[in-house]
């Protein structure tokens, strides 16, 4: 794949850690509420799934597909997508559903702002991803030979491409896919940690200095840190031996 999504693996582990600290709810009733109202069945089992890994009451799951389809009728939300530029002219698009799209609008620019990032005009960002599906997996041994029998099983399987992310392998799909590839995958027993449907950069940004990089993880952490934005993807790679000089 031409720019795999430095920004998805990254966010994945903070993910993993909002789930430890309760942090995720709010995001994850947004998914599930988004997926409702747009009638996608395979969005909203997504959406479900994620929701229980990270212990989501029930009750918060059932109230977030009745908001979806409008049976509450108590607040009307609003889903909006910003493209946008940030530092090292790094592409990026910012999804949200909000109850007040001015605040939330206000609340990204000065974001952006702050970073020496901008808003973008319509089309200026969003012709550089597109929609993909997104399975992670962890191979059963570190040996060359264990990652290669799952790339073969999910060339086969149907996915469109697999990279080596050392102690993760990501298996990219079309969104249509996904479920049939994930499918065939369990049949063989695989670990598979995670599912979704993501935007992809078609191609990359490099980072390589300690400073920019730095100004466009916390940009971005500002900005999945919003609760009505529900996503971020952005096309930059920076080397982890920069992102670890970052997070110390």
């Amino acid at each position: 794949m031409s720019g795999h999504s430095k920004w998805s693996n990254i966010k994945f582990r903070k993910e993993i850690a909002d789930k430890k600290k309760g942090k995720i709810f709010t995001k994850l009733a947004h998914l599930i509420a988004i997926a409702a109202r747009e009638k996608s069945e395979i969005k909203l089992r997504l959406a479900i799934e994620k929701a229980k890994q990270a212990n989501l009451p029930s009750v918060n799951i059932d109230r977030a597909i009745k908001r979806g389809t409008g049976e509450l009728g108590d607040v009307k939300f609003e889903d909006a997508t910003y493209e946008a530029f940030g530092p090292e002219k790094v592409a990026i698009l910012i999804s949200i559903t909000t109850d007040n799209k001015n605040r939330t609008s206000s609340q990204i620019r000065n974001i952006l702002d702050k970073s020496g990032g901008k808003l973008a005009g319509s089309g200026s960002v969003s012709w550089m991803f597109e929609q993909k599906g997104i399975i992670r997996i962890v191979p059963k041994g570190s040996h060359r030979e264990d990652k290669e029998e799952i790339e073969l099983i999910a060339i086969d399987a149907g996915a469109d491409d697999v990279t080596d992310e050392g102690s993760e392998i990501l298996i990219y799909t079309k969104p249509e896919e996904l479920e049939k590839v994930k499918n065939e995958l369990q049949k063989q027993n695989l670990a598979i940690i995670n599912s979704e449907i993501s935007m992809i950069p078609k191609n990359i940004v490099k980072v390589e200095d300690a400073s920019a990089a730095k100004k466009i993880l916390k940009l971005m952490d500002e900005l999945d840190n919003i609760d009505e934005v529900v996503s971020v993807a952005a096309n930059f790679d920076i080397p982890d031996d920069l992102i670890k000089e970052t997070e110390a």
